[in-house]
């Protein structure tokens, strides 16, 4: 007992609905959003692997971002799948944690990968003769380390910031995945300091990132217009172009998430941009890296035209 209230030792987390027939309409549609993701991420990273054109420093970051939305996917659609067929949508208290633990490493970590990726787009851009020797391996093995250390360590933080506090009353989630404002309003105590620690921990983050990204891009635009040539101009927007959409999207979906104030949001709402953020953008990334891409589609085609030649 925490003072007169009952403290919570587990979660019940709200699905989408609770129609039989709905229920069974939304299983099929996130497993074969699951599916999709699953086969596009691991697709790409298999042709970025396969194909030594594709073994260039760009190519490594994106099949490093494939990698995170392969397990950023799999933190949510396998309970979000579970819940849609359960009668029973209980969460324990650990198994909470957890999920908090991995969604918030893999958003955080995602948050750096972009940044790194944005670097990695201003020296193509801007010293393209020197790309190469500016972006060796061992420096983008590091950026990519780099992100995922930040990530989870700032994960170790927000997660031990949730989980101190004691949770008591109601234990209904009204969300389908254990997130911080509906964690947050189920508190009994210390919700300021956790209010305190978590913007510092978030705001440190998405500053530091968005910094990082607007520097660079501040830089490529600058290399752009010095183009003199419309041709010119376009071929190097082009190598970044793919890179704005995931950075969009990314950001505007936490945006949209997280930024509203208390009172103009609601479950629904939440649920439906949360959807967008752990379920479309892992989904359309590879997509955006792929459907408009020469070396691609060229990798693509010549895979495929060795295994209808085996078979």
């Amino acid at each position: 007992m925490e003072g007169n209230h009952t403290l919570v030792t587990d979660f019940v987390l709200v699905s989408f609905t609770r129609d039989p027939l709905l229920r069974t309409v939304f299983f099929v549609l996130f497993l074969a959003s699951y599916t999709l993701t699953l086969t596009g991420n691991i697709g790409l990273m298999a042709l970025i692997y396969l194909d030594p054109r594709l073994h260039t420093p760009m190519y490594f970051f994106v099949g490093n971002l494939s990698f995170l939305d392969v397990w950023y996917s799999s933190v949510y659609t396998p309970r979000i799948l579970f819940d849609c067929i359960s009668k029973s949508n209980v969460i324990s208290h650990a198994g909470c944690a957890a999920q908090f633990f991995f969604s918030a490493g893999f958003a955080y970590s995602e948050c750096f990968l972009l940044a790194a990726m944005a670097y990695d787009r201003y020296v193509a851009v801007c010293n393209p003769l020197l790309y190469a020797t500016a972006m060796p391996r061992k420096l983008c093995i590091q950026l990519v380390v780099g992100s995922y250390v930040a990530g989870f360590a700032n994960s170790i933080v927000h997660t031990g910031n949730t989980f101190r506090l004691h949770f008591c009353g109601n234990n209904v989630i009204d969300h389908f995945f254990c997130d911080a404002p509906p964690l947050m309003k189920m508190a009994c105590n210390g919700t300021r300091v956790y209010g305190l620690i978590l913007a510092t921990v978030v705001g440190c983050t998405v500053v530091t990132t968005t910094v990082l990204i607007l520097g660079s891009y501040t830089g490529i635009v600058a290399a752009i217009m010095r183009i003199h040539s419309a041709t010119g101009r376009g071929k190097a927007f082009s190598t970044c172009s793919a890179h704005l959409v995931s950075v969009s999207l990314f950001y505007g979906s936490l945006l949209l998430m997280y930024s509203r104030p208390s009172s103009m949001r609601t479950p629904d709402w939440d649920k439906a941009n949360a959807l967008f953020c752990t379920l479309v953008n892992p989904l359309v990334n590879p997509m955006i890296y792929s459907l408009r891409n020469k070396d691609v589609k060229a990798a693509f085609k010549k895979v495929l035209g060795r295994f209808i030649t085996h078979k």
